[in-house]
């Protein structure tokens, strides 16, 4: 994947926080600018880099694997590790740095922070699903699942997803729960591959939980 420049929007305030939204379906610069005009997340950055194209063509949970581009993944997940390392050099401790995104963007957030080296503050995926599913246990060493075993997760998806079915989203919950995450899945009724207002509002409660001022 390109080294692309991220996207920034800087805190306004003393920065204390940052959240890495991987671009996915739709405008996210728009919801940190609504956080913006109503005065929230004031000492948050937020990063913006460009969400892999990660293609789906099949449509079993369990083919998954066996479907996706293993190289291209993993240099997505080294690109992500050193986003939050760069907010770490910023000063930023990690573990008030949370990593997530829409669809690719959300799939790809949730990989790179499970094996993430770095105690992180949360993950969330919205209409996402769980990448090399069968080699992530063996790629989740003691010290990465030392680091991030009480990192919270956070899940939103639609139960009418034609693109990435409902299904693949609880089934990534059931087995990040069954490897010992907390995995919060939201499902939303009539909502198809984008998101609503309610699942913004679940996720911007979510993230004032967990950056707390």
């Amino acid at each position: 994947m390109a080294q692309l420049v991220p996207l920034v929007v800087p805190a306004l305030k003393k920065h204390t926080a940052s959240v890495i939204w991987a671009h996915g379906l739709g405008d996210t610069l728009s919801i940190a600018e609504n956080y913006r005009r109503r005065g929230i997340f004031e000492e948050v950055a937020f990063v913006f880099p460009n969400a892999p194209e990660i293609p789906i063509t099949v449509i079993a949970f369990n083919d998954l694997a066996q479907a996706q581009d293993q190289p291209g993944i993993f240099k997505s997940r080294d690109y992500f590790h050193s986003l939050i390392k760069g907010e770490i050099d910023k000063g930023i401790p990690s573990s008030r740095i949370i990593l997530g995104g829409f669809s690719q963007g959300g799939s790809i957030s949730i990989f790179a922070g499970l094996t993430s080296p770095y105690p992180l503050a949360g993950i969330f995926g919205l209409s996402s699903y769980l990448l090399l599913a069968d080699a992530l246990p063996k790629l989740i060493t003691p010290a990465i699942k030392s680091a991030n075993s009480n990192t919270p997760i956070f899940m939103g998806h639609g139960d009418v997803d034609p693109l990435v079915k409902l299904n693949w989203g609880q089934e990534t919950a059931e087995q990040l729960k069954h490897l010992g995450w907390n995995v919060d899945l939201r499902v939303y009724k009539g909502l198809a591959h984008s998101a609503d207002p309610k699942e913004m509002d679940d996720l911007e409660r979510w993230l004032g939980e967990r950056l707390k001022p």
